[in-house]
Formats: C-alpha cells, sequence, structure tokens
C-alpha cells in the first residue's frame, strides 16, 4: 500500500516495475517469498531422527529439566533459578528473552555443556542433538580448504563418530576426574569356594552396555583382571562414583556405530544430504568450502550438524545467517522434521511458522508461553547485529563508516583533547579524524 515502484535485481540487472508489492507478486509469483516464510519455493528436508529404546511416543520426554539453579563461578547471584523444563521429539520451541538473560545457558545445561549447582537433568543415553550457533561460520572455519564433502567425511568418518563433538570440554576428562577414577572400588565377588567376599579394585576401562528390564547396565573391566571377570553396574552406580563421561563415551560410540551401519558415508550419500538442504552435488563434491558463498557456507553447517540423524535441532539466532528464501525453505524442513526442534531467536515471524511453545527466560527464571515482548527483542537484536562484523556473500568482512555524531561523549571528550594536540603539533590524521575535527 505504501510502494509505488518495485526494483527488482534478477540475472545481474535491475529492473523498474510500476505498481506496489501485490501487483509484483501477480507478474512474478515467486517474489511472496519475500514477505510470506511458507512462499518458497527451495525446499530443504532433515533426515527421519534415529529409533530411541524405549521411546515408543513422539512426545515422551527425552530432555529434560527439574528446579535447576546454575551459578557461574565467583558470580554473585544465580543467572538462572528454580528452571522446569522438557523436550520431546515432537516439541517446537522458541526460546526468547533479553540479551544476558540466561538463554544459551539454559540450552548449555539443557545438553549437558555445563553442570547444575541444583535439580536434576535427564538425557535420553542415545539422545543425539545437531547444533548451529549463532555464529554459524565457525563451525568450518579450520576446513575451509577441503570440499564440503570431503569435510563430512573426515568429520564423521567411518565409524560416525563426530569429531568436533570429542573436543568439547564438556568430553574431555579433567586431571581431578582422572585422579578420582583411579581410586580403588570396594565390591562383592565370589571367591573360588562360592563365598561373596569384599575385595577392592580399579577401574581400567568400561567396554559395553546392556539393557536389564528398564535398568541400563555398563561393562566394568578391572585393571590386572582378566575379561572373564568383568563386572555390570547400574549407570547411576558408576555416575555417582564419577565415571559420567567415560559413560557417555559408550553411548556415543554405540548410537555413532549404529548409525554408521544404517547410513553409510559414502560420496553419493554425502552429496544426496548436502542437496537435502539446498547445496548442489557438484558445489558439495568439487568446491572448496573457502570458494562458497555465506550462505553455501551455511548449508554447509546445517547439513553436517544433521547428517547423525538427530532426534533434535538447535538453532541459535537462524535469521542471522540464512537469506528470505532459505529461512522459508527451513521453516518447512522444521514442520515437517520428525524430530524436536529448539529456536533461539528473536524474530516473531519465523517463530509464529514454526513453533507451539515458548520459553521465556527473564529474571533469572523460564516462564513457558510467557507473553514475549518481541517488539524489544527484535529492537535488541538489531541493536547487536548493529555491533557485530557484517561480511558480504563471499564471506569478506564489510567495514563501516563510523559517523562523528555516533561517538558518545565520554569518547568525544577524550578525542577532541587527542584531536587538538594533533593540531598544535601538525601531526598526521586518519580520514574520520578530520572529518570530526572539522565537525567538532
Amino acid at each position: 500500500n505504501v510502494a509505488t515502484h518495485i526494483i527488482h535485481f534478477d540475472t545481474l540487472k535491475l529492473n523498474n516495475y510500476k505498481g506496489n508489492l501485490s501487483k509484483f507478486v501477480e507478474r512474478f509469483p515467486h517474489a511472496k517469498a519475500y514477505y510470506d516464510l511458507t512462499a518458497s519455493t527451495l525446499a530443504f528436508k532433515f533426515p527421519t531422527p534415529a529409533p530411541l529404546d524405549g521411546v515408543k511416543s513422539r512426545g515422551r520426554p527425552i530432555l529434560s529439566m527439574t528446579d535447576v539453579s546454575f551459578t557461574y563461578p565467583g558470580a554473585p547471584k544465580p543467572q538462572l533459578e528454580g528452571v522446569s523444563i522438557r523436550v520431546s521429539m515432537a516439541s517446537r520451541i522458541a526460546c526468547v528473552g533479553a540479551n544476558g538473560a540466561g538463554k544459551s545457558t539454559m540450552i548449555k545445561l539443557l545438553t549437558g555443556e555445563l553442570k547444575p549447582n541444583k535439580g536434576t537433568v535427564y538425557k535420553h543415553p542415545n539422545c543425539n542433538f545437531a547444533y548451529v550457533a549463532q555464529h554459524a561460520f565457525h563451525h568450518i572455519e579450520q576446513h575451509l580448504n577441503k570440499t564440503a564433502v570431503q569435510y563430512l567425511q573426515w568429520r564423521f568418518g567411518s565409524d560416525g563418530t563426530d569429531k568436533e563433538a570429542l573436543v568439547k570440554s564438556t568430553v574431555k576428562i579433567s586431571e581431578e576426574e582422572e585422579k578420582k577414577m583411579k581410586e580403588p572400588i570396594q565390591i562383592q565377588v565370589e571367591n573360588e569356594d562360592g563365598k561373596l567376599i569384599k575385595e577392592k579394585r580399579v577401574v581400567e576401562k568400561i567396554l559395553g552396555r546392556r539393557k536389564q528390564g528398564k535398568i541400563l547396565e555398563y561393562e566394568v573391566k578391572w585393571v590386572n583382571k582378566s575379561q572373564d571377570m568383568n563386572s555390570w553396574f547400574p549407570r547411576e552406580k558408576l555416575e555417582e562414583l564419577g565415571f559420567k563421561k567415560l559413560l557417555d563415551d559408550v553411548d556415543r560410540r554405540k548410537a555413532a556405530a549404529e548409525g554408521a551401519f544404517s547410513r553409510v558415508l559414502t560420496t553419493a550419500n554425502a552429496e544426496a544430504h548436502f542437496e537435502a538442504v539446498g547445496l548442489d552435488r557438484e558445489l558439495a563434491s568439487h568446491n572448496r568450502i573457502s570458494s562458497l558463498s555465506g550462505g553455501q557456507k551455511v548449508k554447509v553447517v546445517l547439513a553436517a550438524a544433521t547428517w547423525s540423524q538427530p532426534h533434535l535441532i538447535i538453532l541459535d539466532e537462524p535469521t542471522n545467517y540464512l537469506d528470505r528464501e532459505a529461512l522459508g525453505a527451513l521453516a518447512q524442513a522444521i514442520n515437517s522434521f520428525e524430530g524436536g526442534v529448539c529456536l533461539i531467536t528473536h524474530n516473531q515471524e519465523f517463530a509464529d511458522a514454526t513453533t507451539r511453545e515458548t520459553w521465556v527466560v527473564a529474571n533469572h527464571r523460564c516462564d513457558i508461553k510467557g507473553d514475549a515482548d518481541w517488539a524489544a527483542y527484535a529492537a535488541e537484536a538489531l541493536e547487536l547485529a548493529a555491533e557485530e562484523d557484517q561480511v558480504d556473500a563471499l564471506g569478506n568482512k564489510i567495514e563501516k563508516k563510523r559517523l562523528p555524531s555516533s561517538i558518545k561523549p565520554k569518547e568525544k571528550k577524550k578525542m577532541v583533547k587527542e584531536l587538538k594536540k594533533k593540531i598544535k603539533e601538525d601531526l598526521d590524521m586518519t580520514d574520520f579524524e578530520e572529518e570530526c575535527a572539522t565537525e567538532w
């Protein structure tokens, strides 16, 4: 109702059309995607999640937190208090809140990257989640000389283990944890006469896992003991003794092996997977990542994150790194995905098109289905984006022109003093300094 002319950039030409956007869409129907996410002609598709033991309903929680509180070391107040949330494979969640409210902290607690000071966190042992960070390119910045297919094959290898997950601090065992795991454990064993005796043993490694009814048990190999003297313990007992990271490693290897068996990482399969998120087969196999555009690189990140058939996909500010058409395709992929989705976002339009539940993080708490102040969050997102480095389609940094009027009073006072000194001593000044000196 406002526009009188539409200028359309198409096939390297600028075309001018008379009329408003509705008239333009009548002539070019595909342009409806500029303002309606559901009208995107581009299509993404995420892989079907792998089966989960004991989960017969998509509505059953696979991740949950109950009455969780967390305080960063040295902080005077808790970052989060009394948080209780749950996620299932049917979840469609928008996590919103002001910058610094604790959204990312809450997600890290939920996924196990942080340990709560109080409360309990539950994660299904085989639950696999994909996480795409707000600054998506950091996932691939060490692999720019590889093609997308080579990166995927490097990351998951022949056994399906995600190498990127193995470098996280939450996976590495600290010296303190290693020392604790070497402490002798007193157990009851049967001697040659069939009598139960108490004996102290040291754990060498944890070999495997089995399910006894509803309880998961893990096989323990002892130091200086033969294989036939291995013991089985419930997960809860071994966690109490400090072996959680070793147990998680067994779970991860078992899930990776099952995934590698069901989905072999051949070049053809990798190409098909990249094509499912909008990256052409030729580009995936024959172009180095460094030569791809910003939008294409994001598709590489998205494809790599979802290769292992995740049960939950977590996207941090997806509207920051995808163009309008790709956002529409992503919205459709989310709506047809058979697993759970959690978005950390400031964009109400995208959240309305993809989610059914809202987590509002504010005042150190999480209010489920609260009243999200979308206008304030959107304004804050624009302010933050203005402060960050911007890149063009080829990933080159765009230099922003500073204006004298943008300088804050405190900085201006300091600059005026320096400029007076440079003028007095006839020193060289930058273009921006000369502009400031002229205006002030």
